[in-house]
């Protein structure tokens, strides 16, 4: 069924707020994916914060052109069966719930990334991104990282005091 035109500029207006909202806005394809595939899709990309959309490339370009930031982003990419994964609170969320996608399902192809500085990033940029840990596994990441000294400190003086009371234990029963 054919939007109406109050429809189209809501939908144009949700795009608008959403891609400015967006620290990344992740643009693949999902040309021969079931609707099945594509409602697991948006399930499991909400774990993460991120949305998954299914929305008229016409409409996203006039989304783009109504941000002034936005406004120049190369639209030459956004051709054919697109989907869009918007997620305002980490640059590597969308990517990575894509990328896993894909692993299941190989119809789902990426095309580039629209970064909220107004560039439009290489499929190849968004690939090397899907790669990086997400955001939480870099703070464990570091975590662990500066508690290694005191797991080391700790470590090294429990074995010496175990070392000393086994010292002690074989003197007493002498």
């Amino acid at each position: 069924m054919a939007l109406t035109k109050k429809e189209k500029d809501d939908v144009v207006k949700e795009i608008a707020e959403m891609l400015s909202s967006a620290k990344m806005t992740v643009v693949a394809k999902y040309e021969g994916t079931t609707v099945k595939a594509l409602q697991q899709l948006r399930r499991d990309s909400r774990t993460t914060g991120t949305t998954v959309k299914v929305v008229k490339n016409r409409l996203v370009i006039k989304a783009l052109q109504a941000n002034d930031t936005l406004k120049d982003v190369d639209t030459s990419e956004l051709t054919g069966m697109l989907l869009y994964a918007f997620n305002s609170e980490d640059e590597v969320a969308p990517a990575k719930a894509l990328a896993d996608f894909a692993k299941a399902n190989p119809t789902i192809e990426f095309v580039g990334a629209i970064t909220p500085e107004g560039k439009f990033a290489s499929s190849d940029d968004v690939k090397a991104l899907a790669a990086l840990p997400g955001k939480n596994e870099l703070i464990a990441q570091v975590v662990a990282t500066l508690l290694s000294p005191v797991h080391d400190v700790t470590n090294a003086l429990s074995g010496n005091l175990h070392a000393l009371l086994d010292g002690i234990e074989a003197k007493a029963a002498n």
